[in-house]
């Protein structure tokens, strides 16, 4: 099975640079997107084959999250179940015979951390979501989490060690969430692979001398880790300031 994630920056946007040719090439089971920016009804699809389920932000042009599935899911639902997160179609999660689905896009702290302390209610909130789904079933979750988990997960770590995505609370609740029972896929098979990074900021050619950060991953519940076959980062597909990744899982 060919699992894609990929924070595209803008659905439509993206459309216009690539995007149904990377999706028709990779040919993946479940594509899943971030910060689609649109609500449903915007845009037409055409993506034979393929289911299709969006949980759009209240806020127009905001945030924004989306699957495309050629395996048709058990159920859906969307958010996590607590009204003030489910406001910014953050989560969409798709239940199937063998595991969960978890599409995913973390709120970002911002310049200034001025959401940090929104951000560690999030993470408890949506650790607890994950547990309680993984009492029933082993869990596939995928997104852009909006931080650098480790120094060798983004460029320059002393520069930004107090910047939203690199601060020690942050960093902090990604090493609880692995220490509940869950694997960051990339970094199980490739634990010391450097320069490896999956969004870049777009000033000072910053993709083109890859500064970057590893902030989109596929995490899975322990239970599942002798079925990985592979975790891939696409960074060469251009289109958003975020690279596609993959999982390829044996389920």
């Amino acid at each position: 099975m060919k699992l894609i994630s990929w924070n595209v920056n803008g659905l439509r946007a993206v459309y216009k640079k690539g995007f149904e040719d990377f999706f028709n090439t990779i040919n993946a089971d479940i594509f899943c997107i971030q910060e689609t920016k649109m609500q449903e009804g915007q845009f037409e699809f055409e993506l034979p084959g393929y289911s299709i389920y969006m949980n759009s932000a209240v806020k127009k042009g905001y945030s924004g999250t989306a699957v495309f599935t050629k395996i048709k899911p058990i159920n859906v639902t969307y958010g996590i179940g607590i009204e003030e997160h489910d406001q910014e179609g953050r989560v969409i999660t798709l239940e199937f015979d063998k595991f969960f689905l978890i599409d995913v896009y973390t709120p970002n702290s911002q310049r200034e951390l001025t959401r940090l302390e929104y951000r560690m209610k999030w993470e408890d909130d949506f650790k607890n979501y994950l547990k309680k789904l993984e009492k029933t079933k082993p869990i596939i979750m995928c997104g852009d989490l909006n931080v650098a988990h480790n120094e060798i997960d983004l460029r320059n770590p002393k520069q930004n060690r107090k910047n939203a995505g690199f601060t020690d609370e942050e960093r902090n609740k990604m090493t609880k969430l692995l220490e509940a029972g869950f694997i960051d896929t990339y970094r199980y098979l490739y634990p010391n692979q450097e320069n490896a990074y999956t969004w870049w900021s777009y000033m000072a050619n910053a993709r083109d001398k890859n500064i970057g950060w590893r902030i989109d991953y596929f995490i899975i519940s322990n239970k599942l880790k002798d079925k990985i076959k592979d975790a891939k980062i696409y960074s060469d597909i251009m289109g958003s300031d975020h690279c596609p990744v993959g999982l390829e899982i044996e389920l």
